[in-house]
């Protein structure tokens, strides 16, 4: 099907693999502090099948839930966030921001918009 011409093209394949990712965190992180599937489903507001399929990297899974998997275990979301603002930039996004800790690199980016914001306010 032709891409109509006021919407721009967009590889959005990348997002199976933030999923899966993502999915593989959760559930690494949920067993290594022995916490049920049904107890972090039942915390997530989602039924155990969908908290199954988040951790499974299902990719009909939706971003939300695996940001809410991700915040309730004090995950770093930087997995996540960085390979979508990468990819609607249209830059190969680094292997590395899916498997690494980000938080120093998290918080160095909500550091940098927060100040960016308040220097835009009191200009």
């Amino acid at each position: 099907m032709a891409q109509p011409e006021h919407l721009a093209e967009s590889d959005l394949a990348g997002l199976r693999l933030v999923k899966k990712i993502s999915g593989e965190r959760i559930r690494d992180e949920r067993r290594r502090r022995g916490i049920k599937q049904w107890e972090l489903a039942d915390e997530m507001g989602l039924s155990l099948r969908w908290l199954r399929e988040i951790e499974a990297g299902n990719p009909g899974a939706k971003l939300d839930d695996h940001l809410n998997g991700t915040i309730r275990l004090g995950l770093s979301a930087g997995h996540i966030v960085l390979p979508i603002l990468f990819m609607a930039q249209r830059m190969p996004v680094p292997q590395t921001l899916l498997h690494t800790d980000l938080r120093p690199l998290e918080r160095a980016c909500v550091d940098l918009v927060a100040d960016a914001a308040i220097k835009s306010v009191t200009a």
